[in-house]
């Protein structure tokens, strides 16, 4: 049977079956290629030792005096955010991989569901940075962080990380549909993350930046996360700045990550049927 007579299978319960499928077969990937797990992991636990052990004595919270345990305590909900966005540039490498190695187009030869490479590619990464937060949640344990507003709120700041982390995956996604190798996905998965990532309350209060730049800051996505973290892990150094965003900030997470997830989930399943075309 030829590749224009495959019919390719329709409805939610097909997509998610076959989503699960694809999900298998990238987690099975990670077990029998341990070092990206490793390699993955190596990073976050990198910068929390060196940004509460080298730099966090040097940081002073607005309302604190400047000590690496008051640091800390502000500084892990911003590692934890940039642990779970940083899984892009996997994302990126790894779907342009399956597109340069022809994977895609053995699997456009199944009748599949065609969103499912998609999704359960994403799936598969959801579990991996799941697996990395834990190990980072321990690390920073063992450095001095503590959660102080109780197992349900904290369990709840987690579920908001990792929607943040989910709904980037999709951005991640369009990227390695939309270049053309696997190294060229991972500088791209990365660049415009370092900007993102640094201008927001992640690593520094917001009020310390000049003023052109704040609102940037309080709109942004990662520092929504970040704060909402905070608050409900318990871990709010100094005031509280009074930026609408920063004053609702599990909700304007909550909104930011839907509205990623749904803009560029629908943009890379687009890409996705275009290229496979």
């Amino acid at each position: 049977m030829g590749q224009a007579q495959v019919r390719h299978r329709t409805g939610a319960a097909a997509t998610l079956h076959d989503s699960w499928v694809v999900a298998k077969r990238n987690l099975r990937r990670m077990t029998r290629i341990p070092e990206i797990v490793v390699f993955g992991l190596m990073q976050p636990v990198m910068f929390v030792l060196l940004f509460s052990f080298v730099m966090g004595g040097a940081i002073q919270i607005p309302g604190t005096t400047a000590s690496s345990d008051a640091y800390t305590q502000f500084l892990m909900a911003g590692i934890f955010a940039q642990t779970v966005t940083f899984a892009v540039a996997g994302a990126s490498a790894g779907i342009a991989e399956d597109m340069t190695k022809g994977l895609v187009d053995r699997f456009r030869s199944l009748p599949m569901a065609r969103a499912a490479v998609l999704t359960g590619r994403t799936f598969a990464d959801l579990v991996q940075t799941a697996f990395t937060l834990l190990v980072l949640a321990l690390v920073a344990l063992l450095v001095g962080w503590r959660i102080h507003e109780g197992v349900l709120k904290a369990l709840g700041a987690f579920a908001l990380l990792l929607l943040l982390g989910y709904a980037f995956s999709w951005i991640g996604a369009l990227i390695g549909l939309s270049v053309r190798s696997p190294e060229a996905a991972t500088s791209a998965g990365l660049i415009w993350l370092f900007p993102l990532t640094f201008i927001s309350n992640a690593f520094v209060p917001i009020s310390s930046m000049p003023g052109w730049l704040q609102p940037i800051a309080y709109w942004n996505p990662f520092s929504a996360t970040v704060q909402a973290c905070r608050n409900l892990f318990g871990n709010q150094v100094g005031p509280v700045d009074d930026a609408w965003p920063m004053q609702h900030a599990v909700l304007v997470s909550v909104v930011w990550s839907l509205v990623i997830m749904g803009v560029f989930s629908w943009l890379s399943v687009r890409k996705y049927r275009s290229a496979v075309q």
